[in-house]
């Protein structure tokens, strides 16, 4: 059953110091648990939306797929079944091949930029605007993994060829790369990951730092490889057409507003959690290791067959598979120079 809630219908009257205020709760749906550093950047919009409307927008976050699973979020917001919440590319490749752009193995490892980037592109370009719009869905803000790296137990990765003979759990265009390089894949859960190298069921895992630190997969490592090749940005607010365009302009605008603000929050805690993770790796006696430039440059390589497979997919879903890139790519430019000559937001 629907349970469609538009804004207009989510308004509530509350009893304060004897007169009768409206109070907009909009209801988000969140296919993980209220835990990490995603959940924090949730839960810091939602009372950052309701400081800045001095309490007359809420946001309800529900947890843990108490709405819907992470593989229904597309539908169940274009439904109306919360009114907006998380969706991950990953789980609509055809369905929603633009915001796959943001998973590809592009030279992108910087977490801000890719970011700051996708969040651009949503919001300006109109071709992937009529996507939305055709979905029943507005965009409110982007989050990522951030950069794909590599932990080993009992092996090291110094250069491509000693991915070869290796059992890597990976996931992705950066999976499939690391299968094409030689590795013998296992499909695994990351959460998984550290059973797996503990009985040697896998040599490796493909992971993120943060990540690494939060389910204590150092302890059953070696090694770890920085790869500073790209990362996994396909994760995002997005709203019920239908009950945002309920809200009022200020309203509106004032979500918009929070949502671009939750990239530069988000940016922080992952930088932040990602440096400490690798200091917290070499205190623990892990190998850290920088791949060079020349191994970096080939596993770019390696993923541009990747690249190529979505500008087809984004071609056959209606939009310019090669124009949308063109333009992601430039904007990748357009924050990285932006960072080195101005540092990150939240430094300045």
């Amino acid at each position: 059953m629907k349970l469609f809630k538009a804004a207009a219908l989510a308004a509530v009257a509350t009893l304060a110091a004897g007169t009768v205020a409206a109070e907009t709760v909009l209801i988000h749906g969140e296919a993980g648990p209220n835990r990490g550093a995603r959940a924090k950047a949730i839960q810091w919009f939602a009372d950052q939306v309701a400081e800045r409307s001095g309490g007359e927008m809420r946001i309800d976050v529900q947890w843990g797929g108490a709405l819907f699973k992470a593989n229904a979020a597309l539908q169940s917001i274009h439904d109306g079944v919360a009114d907006m919440g998380t969706i991950i590319s990953v789980y609509y490749p055809q369905e929603f091949a633009s915001y796959g752009i943001a998973d590809l193995p592009l030279d992108n490892p910087d977490a801000w930029v890719g970011m700051r980037a996708t969040d651009e592109l949503f919001r300006t370009n109109t071709a992937i605007k009529a996507v939305l719009d055709e979905k029943n869905l507005v965009y409110i803000g982007t989050f990522t993994t951030s950069q794909v790296n590599i932990g080993c137990k009992g092996s090291a990765i110094r250069t491509v060829e000693d991915i070869d003979g290796l059992k890597v759990r990976g996931v992705g265009a950066y999976g499939k790369v690391f299968g094409e390089m030689g590795a013998n894949m296992v499909r695994m859960s990351i959460y998984d990951a550290y059973q797996g190298l503990d009985s040697g069921l896998i040599d490796c895992s493909q992971g993120y730092s943060y990540a690494v630190s939060a389910l204590k997969q150092a302890e059953v490592m070696d090694s770890y490889t920085l790869l500073n090749w790209g990362q996994v940005g396909g994760v995002g607010t997005f709203m019920n057409k239908d009950a945002f365009d309920a809200l009022t302009g200020d309203e509106q605008a004032l979500l918009l507003t929070t949502g671009s603000d939750m990239v530069d929050y988000f940016g922080q805690i992952l930088t932040g959690a990602n440096a400490k993770a690798v200091e917290d790796m070499k205190a623990a006696g892990l190998e850290i290791i920088e791949l060079p430039e020349a191994e970096r440059a080939r596993l770019i390589e390696k993923g541009q067959s990747y690249i190529d497979e979505w500008v087809e997919t984004a071609n056959s879903t209606g939009l310019d598979g090669a124009a949308v890139l063109e333009e992601y790519r430039a904007l990748l430019v357009k924050y990285t120079d932006l960072k080195d000559a101005q540092g990150y937001p939240w430094i300045n």
